[in-house]
């Protein structure tokens, strides 16, 4: 009688134990310059686009931002025209993809 209790102690135990699964989103934003310099290191990646990318996934109630990367207008789908309503001036809009974690 001990043995059955205990493996269904065991067996319960296994079954509510599940792996978190961490919720992740992308976010995707203009890369729009700034006299800060902050586009240029999200769009390359850099360390010092790091605090920006946090900060950004923060104000969004996420943990973290896992990471981020300039991304090519064919990998929005939909999302941006793909006429010249987003180039002003010779200057067109670069876009940046966050990904945050909570």
């Amino acid at each position: 009688m001990r043995s059955l209790c205990a493996l269904l102690v065991f067996a319960l135990t296994l079954l509510g134990t599940t792996a978190a699964v961490a919720e992740k989103r992308i976010f995707i934003i203009a890369n729009s310059p700034d006299a800060y310099g902050v586009d240029r290191c999200l769009a390359t990646g850099s360390n010092c686009g790091a605090a920006a990318a946090a900060a950004y996934c923060e104000s969004r109630q996420f943990t973290s931002a896992a990471s981020f990367r300039k991304i090519d207008r064919d990998e929005i789908t939909g999302a941006v025209p793909a006429g010249g309503s987003h180039c002003r001036g010779g200057q067109c809009t670069e876009f940046v993809a966050i990904e945050c974690a909570r």
